[in-house]
């Protein structure tokens, strides 16, 4: 039994942004089969997202984000077992590597990044160049004539 749905009914004002709107459904689907780590994709306003992974147990030095052809992805890598001799009684806080793909729509950079309270926070905004932004056509009231 497939518990798969669409998010269409979601994205129906979305014209044109199709492939964002892939992260969203990539997200839910979680096409990689693992459910490690935990993450978000929040919308904090019309051109402004974050991504919110949970890296409990991990550094700064220990997490690599890298942007390669419109896909960001978010790697961490196991430290080196320290020289203390260790016994845990229960381990409960997961320090394996991992490795998520987020696919970025057109013109999604990523802002900033931040390891704050073992949450990876990383900043996306849309910045549409000039080009591509809206333009206002005026209406003329006369129609042009022309001339023989």
């Amino acid at each position: 039994m497939s518990t798969a749905f669409s998010l269409a009914p979601l994205f129906r004002h979305s014209v044109g942004f199709d492939r964002f709107n892939d992260l969203f459904e990539s997200a839910l689907r979680n096409e990689g089969g693992s459910s490690y780590p935990p993450y978000n994709v929040e919308k904090h306003g019309d051109d402004q997202y974050r991504i919110v992974v949970a890296a409990a147990g991990f550094q700064e030095e220990d997490l690599e984000l890298q942007v390669e052809r419109g896909v960001l992805t978010v790697a961490g890598g196991k430290r080196e077992k320290s020289d203390e001799a260790v016994t845990y009684l229960h381990h409960g806080i997961a320090q394996r590597a991992f490795k998520l793909s987020f696919r970025l729509a057109d013109h999604i950079e990523v802002k900033s990044a931040a390891l704050q309270n073992g949450l990876l926070n990383i900043d996306l905004v849309r910045v549409v160049p000039e080009e591509a932004k809206a333009k206002r056509i005026p209406i003329g009231g006369q129609r042009a004539v022309l001339e023989n």
